[in-house]
Order: structure tokens, then C-alpha cells, then sequence
């Protein structure tokens, strides 16, 4: 593994713990509250400089399978971090998180441990 995508699977990492507590906080606290958006929006952009260096790193061949379920997770991450800031900015902090927003929190949590665990078993083989 070449050094750049040493340093982007470190960061993903990172990306994975921050979407985590943040995801997990979520479901466990229902509501908007600084760490939510601190930890959403840290695994955003923790996510996005992954994707750079996993690109930069990768050289070729961006429309792989790992390639596809990581930018479509990255989608579905952005989708979410947005969803929680305009709740934000519209209801406040300490608003209740829906049903339904909860629902797609666990379902993009979901579908980006996929694309991690995928990228960490293309890695071993």
C-alpha cells in the first residue's frame, strides 16, 4: 500500500469513529445537539480529504466496486449531515430527530460500514 492511502485508510479511520459516535448519538439521544453536529460534520470533512487521498493514492480504475459504494457513501453521509443542519437551523438545538430522519441516519451508517469493511477486506486479499 502506497503511503498516500496509508494515510487516507488512518484518516478513514478517524472518519468511521466521528460518523459513529455521532450516528450513535442520534439514535441513542433523538435530538440536535452540539456534539451530533460537531461529530456529523468532523466525519464529513474527515471523509471528504479519504476520498482525495484515496483517489490520489488509487492512480486509476475510480469506478470500482469499492470505488462506487465509497462515493455513494460519502452521498449518503453528506445527505445526512445536511438533513441535521437544516433541522438545526430551523427547529434549534435540542430539537427531536424524526422517526423517518432516524431511520436514514441507521441506513447511511449502514451502507458506509459496507464501504469500509469492503475497502479493508480489497486491502487483505
Amino acid at each position: 500500500m502506497n503511503p498516500i492511502s496509508l494515510i487516507g485508510a488512518f484518516v478513514m479511520t478517524l472518519a468511521l469513529l466521528s460518523f459513529g459516535i455521532g450516528s450513535i448519538s442520534i439514535q441513542r439521544f433523538k435530538m440536535v445537539s452540539p456534539s451530533v453536529l460537531w461529530f456529523l460534520s468532523a466525519g464529513l470533512i474527515l471523509n471528504v480529504i479519504t476520498a482525495i487521498l484515496m483517489t490520489t493514492g488509487a492512480g486509476n480504475n475510480l469506478l470500482s466496486i469499492h470505488g462506487i459504494l465509497g462515493y455513494s457513501s460519502l452521498l449518503f453521509m453528506l445527505i445526512e449531515a445536511i438533513l441535521i443542519w437544516r433541522l438545526y437551523f430551523i427547529k434549534k438545538l435540542y430539537a427531536e430527530i424524526g422517526a423517518k430522519l432516524r431511520a436514514y441516519s441507521r441506513v447511511a451508517i449502514s451502507w458506509w460500514i459496507i464501504a469500509y469493511i469492503t475497502g479493508t477486506l480489497l486491502v487483505i486479499v
